[in-house]
C-alpha cells in the first residue's frame, strides 16, 4: 500500500489547525500567530522531532511507521474512522476494529489532557492500559510499554511476582479477586472473541490460583475497590481513592487518582512529579 504524501501532508496539516492549545492541555501563550497548534506543539505530543513532522506536512521524508501513526492519532485526537484514514493515507492497512479497541477517542482524550496534573490513565476492559498522565506513571511505573498479554495488568498480576509488590501483602487476595471479577464481567459483556476472553483463556492455563476463583464466577460489581493501598517505591505507602470514568460502549474506562485533602497520602500525590518514575 502506498504513501499518499500530499493527501497526509494535507489531512495533518488541516487537524493540526483545528486544534487550539487547551483542546490538547497546552498554555495558550502570547504573540500566537499560527491558526490551531503549531508544528512543534504536535511533534512534542507525539514524541518526534519538529523535522521529521514538518516534513510529513511538506509532503517529504520517511514513510511513518504504525507506531508513528497512531501516536499522531492521539496527539491530533483523530476519532476512530479518522485514525483509519491517517493510516491508510501513511500507506498501512488501517487496524483491526476489535471488541477492545486501543484507539483513545477525542473525548477521553480531552479530558485526560486537563488532568496533566493528576494521577490519571486509561485502561481498556482487557486491563491493558493505554495512555497514562505523568503522574500517573510516577505513581504506579509506565504500564504502556508491555507488549504481549503482559499488556494486561490481570495477566501480570498472576504470572508476574513484582506486580504485586506495588500493594500490601493483606491485599493480595482482594485484588486477585477483583482483577478475576472484572476480566469475568468483560468476557460476559463482549462475548468470547473479545481481547478479555483470550487473556481469560491464557490465565486459565498458566494460573492455578486464577482458575480457582474464575471458578467462583464473582462479578465486578460485588468487588468494587474505590479505595487503594499502594506502595510507592520512594514514598512508601499511599492511599488514594479511585475514581472512575466509562466511556460509552463500556469498552475503555478512565482511572482517576485523589487522596483526601490535608492527609499525608494527599501531601504525597503532590510529590510525584520531583521523584524519580519507578
Amino acid at each position: 500500500m502506498a504513501i499518499d504524501r500530499a493527501g497526509l501532508a494535507e489531512f495533518l496539516r488541516n487537524r493540526r489547525e483545528a486544534l487550539q492549545p487547551a483542546d490538547v492541555g497546552l498554555p495558550l501563550g502570547s504573540r500566537r500567530r499560527t491558526r490551531g497548534l503549531r508544528r512543534e506543539e504536535v511533534a512534542m505530543l507525539v514524541g518526534m522531532s519538529t523535522d521529521y513532522y514538518g516534513r510529513l506536512e511538506q509532503q517529504r521524508g520517511p514513510q511513518p511507521s504504525e507506531q508513528m501513526l497512531a501516536a499522531m492519532a492521539r496527539a491530533l485526537h483523530l476519532t476512530l474512522d479518522e485514525r483509519d484514514h491517517l493510516f491508510r493515507l501513511g500507506g498501512h492497512n488501517a487496524p483491526g476494529r476489535r471488541s477492545v479497541p486501543d484507539h483513545v477517542g477525542p473525548g477521553m482524550m480531552r479530558i485526560v489532557d486537563r488532568l496533566a496534573d493528576t494521577p490519571a490513565m486509561v485502561v481498556n476492559s482487557a486491563g491493558e492500559t493505554l495512555l497514562q498522565t505523568a503522574p500517573g506513571v510516577a505513581l504506579v511505573g509506565d504500564e504502556t510499554h508491555f507488549a504481549g498479554f503482559r499488556r494486561s495488568i490481570a495477566y501480570r498480576w498472576f504470572t508476574d511476582p513484582v506486580t504485586r509488590q506495588r500493594f500490601p501483602a493483606e491485599d493480595h487476595d482482594h485484588h486477585a479477586r477483583a482483577h478475576t471479577a472484572r476480566l469475568r464481567a468483560a468476557v460476559t459483556r463482549e462475548g468470547p472473541d473479545s481481547r478479555a476472553a483470550e487473556v481469560a483463556d491464557v490465565l486459565l492455563s498458566e494460573s492455578a490460583e486464577f482458575a480457582e476463583l474464575w471458578r467462583r464466577h464473582d462479578v465486578a460489581t460485588s468487588l468494587a475497590d474505590r479505595r487503594k493501598r499502594l506502595l510507592h517505591p520512594e514514598l512508601g505507602l499511599i492511599e488514594v481513592f479511585c475514581q472512575t470514568l466509562l466511556d460509552p460502549d463500556g469498552t475503555q474506562c478512565l482511572l482517576v487518582y485523589t487522596a483526601t485533602p490535608g492527609s499525608e497520602s494527599h501531601e504525597k500525590l503532590a510529590m510525584l512529579n520531583a521523584v524519580e518514575v519507578p
